[in-house]
């Protein structure tokens, strides 16, 4: 037998077939997440033009994201639990097929339901091959400064994703297609697929249950609840599919409650909610992903529908949340342990608060430095001085074999907040700009030409000047609700979270994961 056939022979199974490459592990693992966490940015800024090719009305248009974050917060723990049970490398190498596989579909859909269902089947992959991700970090690098470093180079791509897709997104839109923001990921998750068994290790398989019922439940109590928002939005809050939605919602959600406490192995462990402060911490990320969410929404429907800015401009005109984000990150995790937690969420929920607010005067007439660039730079500053501390406050006091749990809990609370709290804002909106364009409709009358009369008979909706208003006035609107929503964070961060300095001292070390 030759030294070749003997190594293969006594590789043990699972083993990566090339050891020694911790730097091409690493690169596969992050790339994953960076595909993943830029999905939803670099599909934000191209859904004026998804709108425009496939019909979407501005309330539904909202579905291409809830879609994604609804499967995707919905499942984040089921993927989690199927890594420990069936292997991570074999579920991570799943959920990337899977992403890629909707990705292609995404690309070639011809109608709204396509897109959909695509965009639902994206984040069921997302939630598979994400959290096996970072779990693969632990099982592929040694406890100490390896897997620190590899923890470092995994937050960086978490922190720059968003900003990686907001240009992707807009160099692909203008110089391709929409259709290209999905196309992307087929080649990429194609490799990443390829280089796994090749560089990374498979995992110890651990026994275990699937809390398939608690995941249908809630996922479908969710989705229902957005859906009654939504369909509130275009149809009224006495519509009976309006009411059926959300009566559907109410016994899918009681249903996931009794599943949950009767559950041997749950999926999300109601124990979590028994302390006041991670109780509150999720309260706190809840409301602000709804308003973050809605923020990102509405302004790049703004500024390419009103300021008209092309896709590209339009992701250069986000990087400044993405820098004001990272500076506040860089502050909370330079001055936690010294000031404690509370100041950062109590502040940063005052920062973002004032930047809806300030974006609840944006009109027709608002200019970029005006109306977008100075709000967004106070809620970005205001979110990022949040992300860290939530992180850090999510798991403490809690034992160490319940750490991944109470984070991964925060995370699909951040995906099922920014769902939730999108269809509250687009219900506000559907209702505002609704009144808005009957106050327009004499005056469009009256002095539109024959062209424009004959586009609003055909598409049903306002063309610009008039539809500028409406749009305008509609968005203002939703953002009140939007600082309503940070009033809720506001209050929960001053009455309900009591952690101090001295419970986060034995966390210092895993503050560079945020968001993970």
């Amino acid at each position: 037998m030759t030294t070749s056939q003997l190594g293969t022979t006594s590789r043990k199974p699972g083993a990566a077939r090339r050891d020694g490459r911790p730097g091409i592990a690493l690169a596969v693992i992050a790339a994953c997440q960076l595909m993943v966490v830029l999905d939803a940015t670099i599909v934000n800024i191209a859904l004026p033009h998804v709108q425009s090719a496939l019909s979407f009305s501005t309330t539904d248009l909202s579905w291409v994201l809830n879609a994604y974050t609804l499967t995707f917060g919905g499942l984040l723990l089921l993927g989690g639990r199927a890594g420990d049970i069936l292997g991570r490398r074999r579920v991570f190498v799943f959920g990337i097929l899977l992403f890629s596989l909707a990705s292609l579909l995404g690309g070639f859909a011809q109608e709204p339901w396509q897109l959909l269902a695509a965009r639902s089947l994206q984040g069921a992959g997302g939630a598979i091959c994400s959290p096996t991700s970072l779990a693969l970090i632990t099982s592929t690098f040694p406890e100490g400064p390896e897997r620190n470093r590899a923890f470092g180079v995994f937050a960086a791509v978490s922190a720059g994703g968003g900003a990686v897709g907001l240009l992707a997104g807009g160099m692909l839109t203008d110089w391709l297609s929409w259709r290209w923001v999905f196309f992307v990921n087929v080649p990429i998750g194609l490799l990443i697929a390829f280089l796994s068994p090749i560089f990374i290790h498979e995992s110890e398989r651990h026994p275990g249950r699937f809390d398939i019922l608690g995941a249908i439940t809630s996922t479908g109590g969710m989705a229902s609840m957005v859906y009654g928002f939504i369909r509130a939005a275009d149809k009224g809050w006495r519509d009976g599919l309006t009411l059926a939605a959300f009566g559907t919602a109410v016994v899918l959600l009681v249903s996931f409650v009794l599943v949950e406490r009767r559950a041997r192995e749950p999926i999300t462990p109601l124990r979590m909610f028994a302390d006041r402060n991670r109780s509150g911490t999720y309260v706190i990320m809840l409301s602000l992903a709804a308003a973050m969410f809605g923020m990102f929404y509405f302004i790049v429907l703004f500024v390419q529908n009103v300021l008209g800015y092309s896709p590209i401009a339009s992701g250069f005109a986000f990087l400044p949340v993405t820098a004001a984000i990272l500076v506040g990150a860089v502050l909370s995790t330079r001055f936690l342990p010294v000031l404690g937690p509370k100041p950062f969420l109590i502040t940063g929920a005052i920062f973002t608060g004032l930047g809806m607010a300030w974006q609840t005067q944006i009109t027709p007439e608002s200019s970029y430095a005006t109306g977008v660039l100075g709000p967004m730079l106070l809620f970005g500053f205001g979110m990022g001085l949040n992300f860290v501390t939530l992180t850090l406050t999510a798991v403490s006091g809690v034992a160490q074999h319940e750490a991944g749990a109470a984070s991964g809990l925060l995370n699909a609370t951040q995906q099922v907040g920014g769902s939730l709290g999108l269809s509250i804002l687009v219900t506000v909106f559907g209702t505002a700009s609704r009144s808005e364009a009957r106050k327009q409709l004499p005056d469009f009358l009256a002095h539109a030409t024959a062209q424009q009369k004959a586009a609003f008979a055909k598409a049903g909706t306002l063309p610009a000047p008039w539809g500028h208003e409406v749009l305008a006035h509609g968005i203002a609107t939703a953002f009140i609700a939007a600082v309503a929503l940070v009033g809720l964070a506001l209050a929960t961060a001053v009455f309900v979270v009591k952690v101090r300095k001295s419970d986060l001292e034995a966390l210092s070390g895993t503050a560079g994961v945020p968001g993970a």
